[in-house]
């Protein structure tokens, strides 16, 4: 055999093992090359947009932490030291904290409140970990027993040893939280009734859906906070009246469930005719097919749309402040007339801390929604 024919006659035996992808397109630096400078324009687009983004976050940082004043006792400890300009007064809210946490309830009955939240997340946190067992009892305790339990403490119940604690010294992000919390707890399965109802073959039963979606879907909320603190006793029966806090609550619950339903109706549109033909082609009747088919594929599917509800009636709560609600913006409000504290920080540093404090809350929820999201694989990975 020739050495030409040799060559022409060899075959490989064994692959050689595979080479790993070169580095610069792999891992931060493959991702920064693909995205931030893949070409000229993006790169200068890239530098434009750190060089504003290191505008903003250093001039945040020396406001909010490097100049800030973290101790004093009234506004001297604020003002200007020689010429110069102080950052943050976060001595204000440290004075302030507790009347913003609480309102105006008694210093010697916040342990109530306290072990309200502590109860609360107890039962909340094994309710939002799917892997958790019991939740059928879990969602009762959480859904049924809890707002008992949390009236009691946060009302009074003498019979009890529970001094009566009147709404109208609630306040702060105590408020916030039960107009939030109410709101959320009654709009969903409101929103899923409403949902169903407009979609009902009924027609009675869907012209009262339509109506009352369209109506408060159709009226600003500052309207209905107005409304149910003004009109709505002039609709209940002479001698019968409602709490200041209870109108709103009302309110607020009526105006989220109507923006509920039009995102749980989206998700019923989008389930196959395949699906309801299915589950009645099996016998299941109109509430059973809805329970078990139907209603658990919509949902998933609009956990996106419900959230945003959530997170949009949470930071919409700050508008009971017009009707004289003392909840967390309306007590920052108050606080700061008070000519104590006045300087030109004292303003910017409560808003700053306002603007924390619901995005601590909003952000919770977002990134909530995306582990349900990624969890039950209604979407992509985050």
């Amino acid at each position: 055999m020739t050495e030409k024919q040799h060559k022409i006659s060899f075959y490989r035996t064994e692959m050689l093992p595979p080479k790993p992808p070169p580095p610069a397109t792999t891992g931060v630096l493959g991702w920064m090359r693909e995205n931030l400078f893949s070409n000229w324009w993006n790169t200068i687009l890239t530098f434009i947009g750190l060089y504003i983004i290191w505008l903003i976050v250093s001039n945040f940082v020396q406001f909010a932490i490097l100049d800030a004043v973290w101790e004093g006792k009234d506004r001297n400890a604020c003002l200007p030291k020689n010429g110069v300009e102080v950052g943050a007064c976060w001595a204000f809210v440290r004075a302030r904290f507790n009347q913003f946490m609480f309102g105006f309830y008694p210093v010697a009955e916040q342990w109530r409140v306290n072990l309200t939240y502590l109860v609360g997340i107890i039962l909340l946190i094994p309710m939002l970990i799917p892997s958790v067992p019991w939740k059928r009892l879990n969602g009762i305790l959480l859904l049924v027993a809890f707002p008992i339990f949390a009236y009691l403490m946060l009302y009074g119940a003498p019979s009890l040893n529970l001094p009566i604690v009147e709404t109208t010294r609630w306040g702060g992000l105590l408020l916030t939280l039960v107009i939030a919390i109410t709101g959320i707890v009654t709009s969903l399965p409101l929103g899923v009734l409403l949902a169903l109802g407009r979609q009902s073959k009924m027609p009675v039963v869907r012209l009262v859906s339509i109506i009352f979606i369209e109506f408060w879907r159709g009226v600003p909320l500052i309207t209905v906070l107005f409304m149910s603190s003004v009109m709505l006793p002039l609709f209940l029966p002479e001698g019968v009246t409602l709490d200041k806090v209870v109108r709103p609550l009302v309110g607020v619950a009526l105006f989220s469930a109507a923006y509920m339903a039009e995102v749980v109706r989206g998700g019923l549109q989008a389930i196959p005719k395949g699906q309801y033909e299915g589950a009645m082609a099996l016998g299941l009747t109109y509430w059973q097919m809805m329970r078990l088919v139907i209603l658990p594929q919509a949902l998933k599917m609009v956990i996106p749309g419900i959230v945003n509800t959530f997170i949009g009636l949470f930071k919409d709560t700050s508008l009971v402040s017009i009707i004289g609600l003392m909840d967390l913006l309306g007590i920052v409000q108050s606080a700061l007339a008070d000519a104590k504290w006045s300087t030109p920080t004292t303003a910017p540093t409560a808003y700053l801390f306002l603007a924390l404090t619901y995005w601590f809350f909003c952000f919770g929820m977002s990134r909530y929604s995306i582990f349900m999201e990624n969890y039950l694989h209604t979407g992509h990975k985050r």
